[in-house]
């Protein structure tokens, strides 16, 4: 399997790395079987966070008496050197590791001080300094914010969203990592499921030589199918830019990007999977949405108290409000239509 160097750090990863956040809703027997199949694949490269919940466990369960043979990237969200500390703790507990190689802050609101003693980036070089974090990252969902920290010198990869959907300015990116040499981790590369082509994503990121996506994978068909890709050097082919192209047409602009950082709504609503309904309907088996529950969980958005959270915390600038009202609408005329 193709390895690239991820910037400054020296590291050599997989091309085809695994984003471990979908495997905490796998049964951990399960999650670990398919871990296994990863490594056993070829792939090196394995990113989590302290904020997926039992992911960090099956992680490290999984990888037992594999470490020196792979790379963790993982995850703080705490905004204080003693929160991030105590996450670090954890997380190599959890990881049965005594170092982890890629230590990032989880999309911190504004870039920390690199000269306040007691913020997280202190934490960082802390944690560095004692050999038990091996390099500094961040994750963003903020171009404006991602742009910084790559320019910034302080990070040595950075971490965004992007894939054949995001915009000219958002793919700027990769031009100014290659410029600073700061490795850049591609996250969500099928858009949170709404890019349904595997083979088309595969072949649109393989034409930049600096990126290193992280696939999401939570069932063994997926990982299956993402080896078969590597495996067979997925290119470009003009059927594939076709579905590309239309892809484009049909989702580009408005749609919720399903990153979860409007949560939690007071109202109980299931922003990123409401705010995406329309799209899911139509690009999903749609029997999966139209259960009892997900009935109840749509109309929540009749209950929204319009405190305008959900708004404000947009990375995107969505009117999220308002799309979830559009998004109800059109639900119910996809009940009626079908007769449900």
């Amino acid at each position: 399997m193709e390895k690239v160097r991820l910037g400054k750090t020296e590291l050599y990863v997989t091309r085809t790395a695994f984003g471990v956040l979908p495997i905490q809703r796998t049964e951990k027997s399960e999650a670990v079987r398919i871990l296994n199949a990863a490594f056993d694949g070829g792939i090196n490269f394995y990113d989590t966070a302290r904020a997926y919940s039992d992911s960090e466990d099956k992680l490290g369960t999984a990888m037992a008496g594999k470490r020196d043979k792979i790379i963790i990237a993982t995850k703080t969200g705490a905004t204080d050197k003693a929160g991030a500390l105590r996450d670090l703790q954890t997380s190599l507990a959890n990881l049965q590791t005594d170092y982890i190689d890629i230590w990032q802050l989880h999309n911190p609101a504004k870039l920390p001080d690199p000269n306040d003693p007691e913020s997280s980036y202190a934490a960082m070089l802390e944690a560095k300094q004692k050999g038990i974090i091996r390099h500094i990252g961040i994750t963003q969902h903020s171009r404006g914010l991602v742009v910084a920290a790559a320019n910034s010198g302080l990070y040595d990869t950075v971490q965004f969203p992007l894939n054949y959907l995001s915009d000219e300015k958002d793919w700027e990116l990769a031009s100014e990592c290659k410029k600073n040499d700061v490795g850049l981790i591609l996250m969500k590369p099928m858009s949170g499921g709404l890019i349904t082509n595997l083979p088309a994503s595969f072949a649109h990121l393989r034409q930049y030589d600096n990126v290193v996506p992280i696939w999401g994978i939570q069932r063994m068909h997926e990982l299956e199918e993402l080896l078969r890709c590597d495996k067979d050097n997925i290119q470009l082919t003009e059927d594939l830019l076709k579905i590309i192209e239309a892809d484009k047409t049909e989702l580009m602009g408005n749609f919720c990007r399903a990153c979860g950082y409007c949560l939690p709504c007071p109202a109980g609503i299931p922003i990123p999977m409401a705010a995406r309904m329309s799209l899911l309907l139509r690009r999903m088996p749609y029997q999966q949405f139209l259960s009892p529950q997900w009935q109840e969980n749509m109309r929540r958005i009749n209950d929204c108290t319009h405190c305008d959270n959900c708004r404000s915390k947009c990375p995107y600038g969505i009117n999220t409000p308002d799309l979830l009202k559009a998004m109800l609408a059109d639900y119910e005329e996809f009940i009626t239509e079908h007769k449900l």
